[in-house]
C-alpha cells in the first residue's frame, strides 16, 4: 500500500481511510483509486471492521479525478468507470464521509456513495461536468437524484454551482455541520456509535435502505419482509441480541 492512502483504526471496529494527496487536493489518481478499491475489499473480508470513516488530508476532501491522468491519451483512466463507486455503496459496513473544503465532482460522488456525511462549516460540494463539457461516467446522473432529489440534482448538475455545507445540511444531504477543527472528532463519534451497535443489524439495515431506494415502496416492503423472514427473525435464538436485551433490562 502506497502513502497516497493512509489507513488506521482510531477506535475499536473503526477503519479510517485518509486520502493523502494534499498538494493535489486529494485528486483521484490511478494509484489512489487502486488503493481505495483494495482497502474497501479488505474491509469486506474483515469481520472485525464495523464502520469506515473516509476523510481527506489537508484543506480539501477531494477535488475529483486527477485531470492530468484523466485526459492522458496514452494511459487514460476514467475514474467513473471503475468498481470504486459500487463497492463503496454496497460495502458490508457503513461509510461515514468526513468532508472539509472542496468535494468536487468525483469527490462529491465519494460523499454521496457514502452512508452518512459529516461536514465542516467550510465544506463546498460541486459537480463540474456541465461547466467542463464532460459527460457523467460514474453514475452521477442516476445516483445524485436518488440521494438528494431530482429537482436539486438538476439544479446542481446543470448549473455546476457551489453547494455549501449549510445548504447541504438543510437539504438533508449532510447529517451534521461542525467547525473545521471538530470535524474528525464528530465523524469519529458517529462511527463509534455505529460500531457499538449490532453488526448484523447494521449491515442488514444499510442493505435494506439501499435496495429499497432502487425500487418502489411496495417492493421495498417485500424485501424487508423477506429479510426478517416475515416477522420470525426477531424471535429466533440469537446470543448477541439476547445479551443486548438482557443488558437493557438490567
Amino acid at each position: 500500500m502506497s502513502d497516497v492512502l493512509l489507513v488506521d483504526e482510531p477506535a475499536p471496529g473503526v477503519r479510517r481511510l485518509t486520502l493523502n494527496r494534499p498538494e493535489q487536493l486529494n485528486a483521484l489518481s490511478r494509484e489512489l483509486v487502486v488503493d481505495l478499491i483494495a482497502q474497501l475489499r479488505r474491509v469486506n473480508a474483515d469481520t472485525e471492521v464495523r464502520v469506515v470513516v473516509l476523510r481527506g488530508s489537508g484543506r480539501a476532501f477531494c477535488a475529483g479525478a486527477d485531470l492530468t491522468e484523466h485526459f492522458n491519451a496514452e494511459d487514460a483512466m476514467d475514474v467513473g468507470r471503475t468498481p470504486l463507486w459500487d463497492l463503496l455503496e454496497t460495502l458490508r459496513v457503513p461509510v461515514v464521509a468526513a468532508v472539509q473544503g472542496w468535494a468536487i465532482t468525483g469527490g462529491f460522488l465519494l460523499a454521496y456513495c457514502s452512508d452518512i456525511v459529516v461536514a465542516s462549516e467550510d465544506a463546498l460540494f460541486r459537480d463540474s461536468h456541465a461547466a467542463l463539457g464532460l459527460m457523467p461516467t460514474g453514475g452521477e446522473s442516476q445516483r445524485m437524484p436518488r440521494r438528494i432529489g431530482t429537482f436539486l440534482a438538476r439544479d446542481l448538475m446543470l448549473t455546476s454551482r457551489k453547494f455549501p455545507a449549510a445548504e447541504a445540511h438543510a437539504a438533508g444531504f449532510v447529517s451534521r455541520v461542525v467547525p473545521r477543527d471538530e470535524l474528525d472528532d464528530a465523524a469519529l463519534a458517529v462511527a463509534r456509535q455505529i460500531a457499538e451497535n449490532s453488526p448484523e443489524s447494521v449491515s442488514a439495515i444499510k442493505s435494506l435502505i439501499n435496495r429499497g431506494m432502487e425500487t418502489d415502496f411496495g417492493t421495498g416492503l417485500r424485501i424487508e419482509a423477506i429479510n426478517n423472514r416475515f416477522g420470525v427473525a426477531n424471535n429466533e435464538p440469537n446470543a448477541e441480541r439476547e445479551a443486548r436485551l438482557r443488558a437493557l433490562r438490567e
